[in-house]
């Protein structure tokens, strides 16, 4: 079974995304923090990482860079996931490290494809 860490603060989409993913058979792990965020990947050892963009505290996009920098060669796929989604997000979030962007709100009937394209 494939494990996916989400690293989100809003608990009505933790909540959606838990749901979408169980469903489809997926081990979630939730973070609702950068800093347990990193932890998490480090122990838990996710198979795919959904990164809120927007975190208070420590951004989406510096945890993916301090994921990044301590991971070595062994990257596990990151999507990012925002709901600002403005000129150059996606290529801001690509630079910090992170695989494929998916915008909020997310289509439930889409988006278990999106995520299931990078776990191949």
């Amino acid at each position: 079974m494939k494990r996916i860490l989400i690293i989100e603060d809003n608990e009505s989409n933790i909540y959606l995304i838990s749901f979408i993913l169980k469903k489809h058979g997926y081990d979630v792990i939730e973070a609702r923090s950068g800093e347990e965020g990193i932890a998490l990947a480090f122990n838990a050892r996710p198979d795919l990482i959904i990164m809120d963009i927007q975190l208070s505290g420590l951004d989406g996009l510096e945890t993916t860079r301090r994921i990044r920098q301590s991971e070595g060669d062994e990257k596990i796929p990151s999507i990012a996931l925002t709901s600002f989604a403005m000129m150059g997000d996606r290529e801001r979030a690509l630079a910090a490290g992170c695989t494929g962007y998916i915008e909020k709100p997310i289509n439930p009937e889409t988006f278990i494809n999106e995520i299931e394209s990078y776990l191949l």
